[in-house]
């Protein structure tokens, strides 16, 4: 299993609704993932207009990809890019470090991701 932003071990971010490039509940990335889905964040109201307004619909449900739709508080595997435009435009979701994959690190601050951090989950 991969390290997370901490160096420890990757957990999951998600499983309801699935989350992840490959849909396994963990921000996992590989090559065949060019948005690099690296940041489990937190929906709000604010990044879900935000991400729509730049062309990334999360709300809509898609039946036909077995997505639901997305509500603030739901847990979500973003582009870590996306997370960091939203982060430059004062509209980052919290995130949830443990889950973050340690790749995250290469576009964005370990402080940034602390200051946006939410409480370590109870699994």
């Amino acid at each position: 299993m991969p390290s997370n932003v901490l160096g420890g071990k990757l957990v999951p971010c998600c499983q309801d609704p699935v989350t992840g490039f490959y849909r396994d509940g963990f921000c996992r990335t590989g090559p065949e993932d060019r948005g690099l889905h690296t940041v489990c964040a937190q929906m709000t109201t604010e990044f879900l207009a935000f991400s729509m307004m730049r062309g990334n619909d999360l709300v809509t449900p898609r039946p036909e990809f077995g997505f639901q739709g997305l509500g603030p508080g739901d847990l979500w595997c973003l582009c870590v890019e996306r997370w960091k435009e939203a982060l430059d435009a004062g509209v980052a979701p919290s995130v949830r470090l443990e889950a973050c994959h340690i790749s995250a690190l290469e576009f964005v601050e370990l402080d940034d991701l602390r200051r946006h951090a939410l409480p370590p989950a109870n699994d």
